[in-house]
């Protein structure tokens, strides 16, 4: 294993074709799959398992072991963390000593993109590893 390399999933098709991407060319490297749960989303509620944001990362979690069970992929690790996903997408790359970030670009354009920024392009500004964003 030459790298360990950090995949952010949100269960979007962007998310999907980045772990995809990193299944293909990382697949001698370690791999950590990151789902983010966003409090801001506004149906989360912490301490309470049942919450739309919790059952969406339960099955974006399952649908990433799923994919790796059939590419053969047994020694990725999973990760789910609460926060605002930028940070902590840069924060788990900081922390767990990760050589690069593979991630999808969701394409957030006009008014929804001034006001909400983009998650990849915060990344990319602020992570100290390189970045690939998958399109």
């Amino acid at each position: 294993m030459d790298k360990h390399v950090l995949v952010p999933v949100d269960g979007s098709d962007s998310s999907w074709e980045a772990f995809d991407y990193a299944l293909e060319e990382h697949r001698e490297d370690r791999l950590t799959v990151l789902h983010v749960i966003d409090p801001m989303q506004g149906d989360y509620e912490p301490d309470e398992a049942e919450t739309g944001a919790v059952q969406r990362s339960e099955k974006v979690e399952s649908e990433a072991r799923e994919r790796l069970d059939a590419a053969g992929i047994d020694d990725a690790t999973t990760v789910v963390r609460e926060g605002r996903p930028a940070d902590e997408i840069v924060a788990a790359a900081d922390a767990d000593e990760i050589d690069q970030v593979v991630m999808g670009s969701r394409g957030l354009s006009g008014v929804k993109r001034l006001l909400l920024g983009s998650v990849a392009e915060t990344v990319v500004r602020r992570a100290e590893v390189p970045v690939n964003i998958v399109r």
